[in-house]
């Protein structure tokens, strides 16, 4: 079972298959809480709100930056990505383990909040050209957007030393019994 009370801080560039490592995690370790992002992107086929993303507009991502209600966001090309603090906060107080699939950036500003809750974990692709790869096959992105994240990526995985641990995803049941040993091991410091 997991240690309660922290704060999984799960990483990695777009397209590393951070989505796909997580349900795996949810399966194997039903008693973590999945922190639920907004965004103001608009939804994906294949995405279900409430599960991926809760969609929102840019006016009520404003509105609830204002009122103090986001723990950290970041900028993606055009569009917002944001973790609503008051979940987080109540499983904490409940003494739930909560994931938050968050940026560098993120993961940095949440680490000073929450100091010693905190474990990181970094999804790595197998190579730069395999992840260009999955992110060109999954065609969701403009060409401009798709250079961002390929900038983007480059830049957060030569910060990805700062976290705990650092996972390779070249093979998905090796990198997810991984996590799990990660997180069925890991005590807080």
């Amino acid at each position: 079972m997991c240690r309660k009370g922290r704060l999984v801080l799960f990483s990695g560039p777009s397209g590393v298959g951070k989505d796909t490592l997580l349900e795996i995690l949810y399966k194997r370790i039903p008693e973590l809480q999945h922190s639920v992002s907004v965004t103001t992107r608009e939804m994906r086929p294949n995405e279900v709100e409430g599960r991926d993303y809760y969609f929102i507009s840019l006016d009520e991502f404003e509105r609830m930056r204002e009122n103090g209600e986001i723990l950290e966001f970041n900028k993606y090309g055009s569009h917002y990505y944001a973790t609503p603090k008051k979940p987080i906060d109540n499983w904490l107080k409940d003494g739930k383990d909560v994931v938050l699939k968050i940026d560098v950036h993120g993961t940095a500003n949440v680490k000073k909040l929450y100091k010693k809750k905190c474990v990181s974990i970094f999804i790595l692709p197998p190579s730069i050209e395999e992840l260009e790869n999955r992110l060109r096959l999954r065609g969701t992105e403009s060409e401009s957007d798709f250079r961002i994240r390929m900038e983007t990526a480059v830049n957060e995985i030569e910060q990805s030393e700062s976290y705990d641990y650092r996972v390779v995803n070249d093979d998905l049941e090796k990198a997810a019994d991984e996590v799990v040993k990660i997180l069925k091991h890991k005590k807080l410091k």
